[in-house]
């Protein structure tokens, strides 16, 4: 069994708690490293623009020389440095640098910074422009290596400053204040975020689980209630199959007992009216050797030919009527026999296609070989009262538990034409046993009667 498999055989609550807490999983990872980075974001910034202003208002009036300089004058110099040596400010302040455009170094706690040139970060174009910008504990710059060295929480922010009398910025101090307490701040404020997220996620999980399962648990009702329904429907299936068959196999005794009442007419009409209308005509024949007149004469020869018409209509009937005992005849012997008592009657070759074996078919029940005789008498009667004969054909086969009989002429056909009384009846004869009948017009022309029926069912 494949996995794919084994997962659709989960219930519906077992298959959301898989894929359900794989989701919630991802969607809190998300959530919480987004919530977390927002608040430090937030407090990165109050931190550094609160600090900034602090700053601003201590090193501007130092630095509006740099408006018309590129360095800070050796008085300048020395009071940052007493600034950032012997003040609590300078406790806090790890390092600074105080930049031009371009990226030039005009002061920094570092001598050995000043005068060199370095590419402008992202952050100080934007303190260029104006915006205080702020880093926490990422110091990956060529410029920070010595505040990396440092191994403490330094918090890095980028101030403008601005001249005075115009507003204008005319350089940027960049300087790393000593961070701790923020440090401790923000892992608070990660891991609430993150529990607070958690717990959330968590939360909406459990309700919706406790959703699902519920409706789990209903679904698993109902198809537990459906399997029931479906077992009473197929045992209610097996037994309509089983009256099926009953009705098929009242309907095949009927149609038996039909041709043996037919056949007890054909035996009476044989034994009776014509055995005795056979001792009229030999009274006749001697009525007519004695003399008598000329009229007289011609009467009872006109007589005797009438009596033995209907003598001769009345043996054609019977003849009709009567099977033959086919009870211990398989399927090829009855085809034979009816193409050869209808060659006899009407003088037109009948030809023959027979697709079956010695012993095929011999067990059949007395229905079907009744059927099968019925079918191709009355279809070759058929082709010889409405095709006149032309291209008889009869062809049987028996091929993997199927009977199929056919009779084809060559005649015009069914076109424009309503079946009569004699297909009907054979139609509801091959069907009352659980065949199939069709009656066609050929491509080529002429009739085609098709008769199929399953043996499977009928053999025992």
């Amino acid at each position: 069994m494949g996995l794919a498999e084994r997962i659709g055989n989960w219930s519906l609550a077992r298959q959301f708690a898989v894929a359900g807490g794989a989701v919630m999983l991802a969607a809190m990872l998300a959530a919480g490293y987004w919530v977390s980075a927002l608040i430090e974001a937030g407090v990165v910034r109050n931190t550094a623009n609160t600090t900034a202003l602090y700053m601003e208002s201590v090193l501007s009036p130092l630095s509006q020389e740099l408006a018309e300089e590129d360095r800070l004058s050796p008085g300048a110099t020395r009071a940052l440095e007493e600034i950032f040596e012997n003040t609590p400010l300078g406790e806090r302040v790890a390092s600074y640098k105080i930049w031009k455009r371009g990226g030039l170094v005009v002061a920094a706690s570092d001598p050995s910074l000043i005068g060199q040139r370095f590419q402008p970060t992202q952050n100080l174009r934007e303190a260029w422009s104006g915006e205080v910008r702020a880093e926490f504990e990422q110091h990956n710059d060529p410029e920070d290596v010595a505040e990396a060295a440092l191994g403490v929480p330094l918090l890095e922010i980028y101030s403008p400053v601005r001249e005075l009398w115009s507003g204008e910025v005319i350089a940027v101090a960049e300087f790393y204040e000593v961070s701790d307490q923020l440090s401790a701040d923000l892992t608070r404020a990660r891991w609430l975020s993150w529990l607070a997220v958690a717990g959330g996620m968590t939360t909406i999980g459990l309700l919706l689980f406790a959703i699902v399962l519920r409706g789990s648990r209903t679904i698993d009702r109902q198809k537990a209630e459906l399997s029931r329904q479906l077992a009473d429907l197929q045992a209610l299936s097996v037994r309509n199959t089983s009256l099926r068959l009953r009705v098929q196999g009242a309907a095949q005794r009927a149609s038996a007992m039909n041709d043996q009442a037919l056949r007890r007419i054909g035996a009476d009409l044989h034994d009776g009216p014509a055995q005795h209308l056979g001792f009229a005509a030999l009274r006749l024949d001697a009525l007519a050797d004695a003399a008598c007149p000329e009229a007289r004469q011609r009467e009872v020869a006109s007589i005797g030919a009438a009596v033995q018409e209907a003598l001769s209509d009345i043996r054609q009937i019977s003849r009709g009527l009567s099977l033959p005992d086919i009870d211990k005849r398989g399927p090829c012997d009855i085809v034979e026999a009816v193409a050869q008592a209808h060659a006899g009657r009407t003088g037109i070759e009948v030809s023959l296609d027979l697709d079956c074996h010695n012993g095929d078919g011999d067990d059949l029940p007395a229905a079907v070989k009744i059927c099968l005789y019925r079918f191709v008498q009355e279809g070759l009667n058929n082709a010889w009262q409405h095709a006149d004969g032309l291209e008889e054909a009869v062809s049987l086969s028996i091929r993997d538990g199927e009977l199929r009989a056919r009779v084809t002429d060559a005649g015009p056909g069914l076109a424009g034409s309503t079946p009569g009384l004699g297909l009907s009846g054979l139609r509801d004869r091959v069907e009352s046993i659980g065949g199939r009948f069709s009656a066609t017009t050929r491509a080529e022309g002429g009739t085609e009667l098709c008769m199929v029926l399953d043996l499977r069912g009928d053999r025992g």
